[in-house]
C-alpha cells in the first residue's frame, strides 16, 4: 500500500471547517461509546502552524474493548481502519492511505496518551515560540524523512516530549 510523502503546507485557514464537515457524522456514528466531544488536535488545529493538510480528530471513548463495535460502523461510513497502535487507539484515515484528508483517533478519553495530545495542542496555541520551533523542526524533518511518515512521527517525539516536561505542573 503506498501512501503520501510528508508534505508540509502553510497553515490554512480551512482545516477547521474541514474538521467540523466532519465531526457530526463521527459524533453520530460514535455516539454509543463517546463521553465527550470529538477533539480537532494535531497541527491542523493550530492557526498558522504549518502541517501536513491531514485534520487529525480525536474521539474519547471509555474502553477500547467496549468501543470495537465502531470499526465496521466507521468502515462502513467511508473510514478506513488499520490496526496501529491498537493498545492505545482505534485508528482511522479517509479517504484511502494513499489519499488522506482526515485521521480519526478514537481513544480511551482521559488517559495519558490523550491527555498529552491535547495538552501539546493548547501549548502550540498558546506559545507563539513553541509553535515556531515546532514550525521549523517539522519542515526540516518533512524533507529528511519525505517517504517515511513513521520516522517523520518518531522524529518529532523528543520535542514533544520536552515541550510537556516545561508545561507538566510540579509533582
Amino acid at each position: 500500500m503506498s501512501e503520501q510523502p510528508v508534505e508540509i503546507h502553510d497553515s490554512d485557514p480551512a482545516w477547521p471547517a474541514r474538521f467540523a464537515d466532519e465531526r457530526d457524522s463521527v459524533e453520530r456514528i460514535l455516539a454509543p461509546w463517546l463521553v465527550a466531544p470529538v477533539e480537532h488536535a494535531g497541527s491542523t488545529s493550530v492557526p498558522g502552524l504549518p502541517a501536513k493538510p491531514v485534520v487529525d480528530m480525536f474521539a474519547g471513548v471509555a474502553s477500547l474493548e467496549e468501543s470495537r463495535p465502531c470499526i465496521e460502523l466507521l468502515s462502513g461510513a467511508g473510514w478506513c481502519y488499520a490496526p496501529y497502535a491498537e493498545e492505545i487507539e482505534h485508528w482511522f484515515c479517509k479517504p484511502s492511505p494513499a489519499a488522506r484528508t482526515h485521521h480519526l483517533h478514537v481513544m480511551v478519553h482521559g488517559s495519558p496518551d490523550w491527555n498529552d495530545i491535547l495538552a501539546f495542542r493548547d501549548a502550540l496555541r498558546s506559545d507563539a515560540g513553541l509553535c515556531e520551533r515546532y514550525a521549523a523542526l517539522k519542515r526540516e524533518l518533512a524533507v529528511r524523512h519525505r517517504d517515511d511518515r513513521e520516522a517523520y512521527t518518531e522524529a518529532k517525539a523528543g520535542f514533544i516530549a520536552a515541550a510537556l516536561a516545561s508545561i507538566a505542573p510540579p509533582s
